[in-house]
């Protein structure tokens, strides 16, 4: 029998092997979809042009690349490399013990600054620091979400989806309320898809949210946490004057 051989594990290999697998046209359309110009939240990043299954791939062959190693692929400049830096990490913590996991969301949490770009915040975030805090105190996501860091503020509100995902959807009520004034459409993307998570999950609840708050919110948000209401209810939430605060009676009738 023909022993399957057990590729090296280290962060130059890693690099090399999805160095190979990019073509210039993707990376270049990565580059203009992450916003990577002068002035963008993606200025400055770097990609090989490799696609999130082949990265999931290269991840999966490395999953049990050490702390040390991860640590140098998300030191890279490569967005692929701190990707799929991050995919390893969130499957060893999905096989981990209860104390490896903590390790595990202890090293996440020490390198939030190289999280840098939605796509590395939302495949990691909830799958890892939410995860551990499931049943554990939130204190840290409260900070987070102050931060004066973009990327964040965005993981505090993503770590919720690990809750909602069990039907606990007070933090996620409570950390959009901190991000409700935030400045930055991202923000209000990510702040919105989790509102309308938590719908899925209790309509009510977030139609008493959405009555007290609707017309604080920014429109992306607003836009984002009603998509899955009939358009009827969509229209009505969408006339709310914006910013004008009013008694729940000037609510239209559909939404009292």
């Amino acid at each position: 029998m023909v022993k399957k051989s057990i590729p090296m594990q280290n962060a130059r290999v890693v690099q090399m092997e999805l160095r190979g697998l990019g073509t210039p046209t993707k990376a270049k359309a990565s580059a203009w979809f992450f916003k990577t110009g002068e002035g963008h939240y993606g200025h400055g990043d770097i990609f090989y042009g490799v696609s999130v299954p082949e990265q999931r791939r290269v991840a999966k062959k490395y999953k049990d690349l050490a702390f040390t190693e991860i640590r140098k692929l998300l030191a890279s400049p490569i967005h692929e490399c701190r990707l799929t830096a991050l995919l390893i990490l969130v499957g060893q913590y999905q096989h981990a013990d209860r104390q490896e996991r903590g390790r595990i969301a202890k090293f996440y949490l020490a390198g939030t600054k190289r999280v840098n770009n939605w796509d590395l915040v939302d495949s990691s975030a909830s799958y890892i620091l939410g995860a551990e805090l499931v049943d554990k105190n939130r204190r840290i996501l409260y900070k987070l979400a102050r931060s004066k860091k973009l990327w964040e503020r965005r993981i505090a509100i993503v770590s919720t989806h690990a809750f909602i995902r069990h039907d606990d959807l007070g933090d996620t009520f409570r950390v959009a309320e901190i991000l409700m004034r935030d400045t930055h459409d991202l923000i209000h993307k990510a702040t919105g898809w989790m509102l309308r998570e938590a719908g899925k999950r209790d309509t009510r609840a977030l139609e008493l949210f959405l009555q007290k708050n609707a017309r604080h919110m920014p429109r992306t948000m607003l836009r984002y946490a009603i998509e899955k209401f009939p358009e009827q209810k969509r229209k009505a939430y969408l006339s709310i004057p914006s910013a004008v605060k009013k008694s729940a009676s000037s609510l239209p009738s559909i939404l009292r």
